[in-house]
């Protein structure tokens, strides 16, 4: 979504990559108010998996499973595990996925998540699979089970790699990205860099959603696999810089496709407008200011106000990577809003703040008295390092600061997703899943071979991702948080929740018309979500 503010070139992603995909466990949308009829239902099917056990107590492995649509589901949560000594996602890291409050128990019965899939026939795949594992790896026929084939632990340790190979084109994408992720977080070279061999066939940067994700994320892995710690982003075969206006063009693109950037202007612009209907004098900080373009429909709304519109000053935050983007300074921005308002009539003032939003302290923003304070963090906070990054924890320090100003409300829009204090593979996995959705919303605006989406993908997506797989430490600037963690820092620095209108409801929903019916919204916790199917994507709330 938003690209990282510092250190953020696009790594080189090796070849044009080729081949298919299928499901692991997602996030699913919990218990909240519907605000649409149809929101929230179940999609997808469930590929090949590895290890998976059955609704009876028996197991499958990846090369076994048979490739089939006719499945017999378990509706617990809990009957699906992957059987290894692998990190289980929550989010703190230690508790399962079905004690997780964003897994919803029961509303989505048969769902990837709330089910383990089976095959219930013999297929001709699979007793192939059988014969193949039987006579390339060893196994004694009495291990193998009469319907699913079953083997001990240390035979599908040690599994030859040939297998994989041979298999490659009937092997599910998502389970081998996890099984290589899986090697890199346990060290074991050998097998990962075998693994990414296989990868390499079956992943395509203009493929379908699941395989253009797949390259990227081979791509970070490969780049955590070369260098460790703060020496990892920089390790990565860096091109040179695109200019700037291709970069705008291709941030636009991403903008016009998908609806994320708009919930967050457009539910942020309605909590502001009501929020100070009545000041005379209005002084908005935005921690993200970019283009500007949030501010040009408030304008608007602004110049109909009965009486006349308020003085408006804005300080504008900015980062390098804007900047580069708008191919030049906060001047830029400053002169394109004072147009706008001067056209409509609208008294403004425009103050830019060039720095990290992390640099900001009480005196960058020039308080002064008399004028009702609106901070604005549109998907920012989550590049601000907290106390498992740096004592200094300038997360917790900026929401001190923004209460400290005693603002009429601050707007904040997040990724709903938990990356940041995630130990690698349960980030890795949570990675797959949130960008494999994001992924699939792409995919339904612009056609596969679509030069200027691929582009997109490439310089204003793929960075975060290599980013959130390939660094760890001050260099990992992508960590985001679930909004129950960001609801316990608010109220802990003293903010308290700003009730949400029926009329922002009714903003994003009329936004959401021109764009694909699988994006739905919700609210829950006094907040409002943005779901791509069954899966939470980002939300919007107000504190003050």
């Amino acid at each position: 979504m938003q690209t990282s503010q510092k250190h953020q070139r696009t790594g080189v992603i090796h070849g044009l990559y080729h081949q298919p995909m299928q499901e692991i466990d997602s996030y699913r949308m919990p218990h909240f108010q519907i605000v649409e009829n149809n929101m929230f239902q179940d999609i997808g099917s469930q590929g090949k998996t590895v290890s998976f056990e059955t609704c009876n107590g028996q197991f499958f492995t990846l090369d076994s499973s048979p490739a089939t649509t006719d499945f017999l589901t378990c509706d617990s949560p809990s009957a699906v595990s992957v059987l290894s000594n692998r990190s289980t996602f929550s989010p703190q890291g230690s508790h399962t996925c079905s004690s997780d409050p964003h897994h919803s128990p029961d509303i989505y019965s048969g769902s990837p998540i709330s089910g383990c899939s089976v095959a219930d026939d013999g297929s001709d795949l699979k007793h192939k699979l059988r014969e193949i594992e039987i006579s390339l790896l060893g196994i004694e026929s009495e291990i193998v089970d009469s319907c699913y084939c079953c083997y001990k632990t240390e035979a599908r340790q040690n599994t030859s790699m040939a297998t994989w190979k041979m298999l490659d084109s009937k092997l599910d994408l998502k389970q081998v990205l996890v099984e290589c992720a899986r090697a890199v977080s346990e060290s074991d070279i050998t097998r990962a860099v075998d693994l990414m061999e296989v990868l390499g066939n079956m992943v395509s940067v203009s493929g379908e959603p699941i395989q253009r994700l797949g390259a990227y994320l081979l791509e970070g892995l490969r780049a955590r696999l070369e260098k460790s710690g703060s020496s990892i982003y920089k390790a990565l075969k860096c091109s040179e810089p695109i200019t700037s206006s291709e970069l705008l063009s291709y941030m636009s693109i991403l903008y016009q496709i998908c609806p994320f950037w708009r919930f967050a202007y457009i539910s942020a612009n309605v909590v502001i407008r009501e929020a100070i209907q009545y000041e005379q004098r209005i002084h908005i900080i935005d921690f993200q200011i970019a283009q500007g373009s949030q501010w040009m429909a408030l304008f608007e709304d602004l110049a109909r106000r009965p009486g006349g519109p308020p003085f408006v000053r804005i300080t504008g935050v900015d980062d390098s990577q804007s900047a580069f983007a708008r191919g030049g300074g906060l001047d830029l921005v400053g002169k394109r809003l004072s147009k706008q308002a001067e056209l409509l009539n609208v008294p403004f003032e425009f103050h830019g703040a060039a720095m990290c939003g992390s640099e900001v302290k009480l005196e960058t923003l020039r308080i002064r008295p008399g004028e009702a304070i609106v901070v604005n963090c549109p998907y920012v906070l989550h590049h601000m390092a907290d106390e498992s990054v740096s004592t200094e924890n300038h997360r917790d320090r900026l929401l001190r600061l923004i209460k400290s100003l005693s603002p009429k409300v601050m707007t904040l829009v997040e990724q709903e997703s938990n990356t940041n204090t995630s130990p690698f593979f349960a980030r890795f996995r949570e990675t797959l899943d949130y960008y494999t959705a994001m992924f699939e919303s792409i995919d339904v605006a612009r056609p596969r071979d679509d030069k200027q989406r691929i582009s997109a993908e490439q310089h204003c997506v793929a960075r975060d991702i290599v980013n959130m797989i390939a660094c760890e430490g001050p260099d990992r600037v992508e960590r985001h948080e679930l909004f129950t963690k960001w609801r316990a820092r608010l109220m802990m620095a003293g903010l308290t929740p700003y009730p949400l209108s029926s009329s922002v409801t009714c903003a994003v929903n009329d936004l959401l018309r021109e764009y694909n019916q699988n994006f739905r919204i919700g609210e829950m916790n006094g907040a409002l979500y943005l779901g791509w199917k069954n899966r939470l994507m980002a939300t919007s709330s107000a504190w003050r």
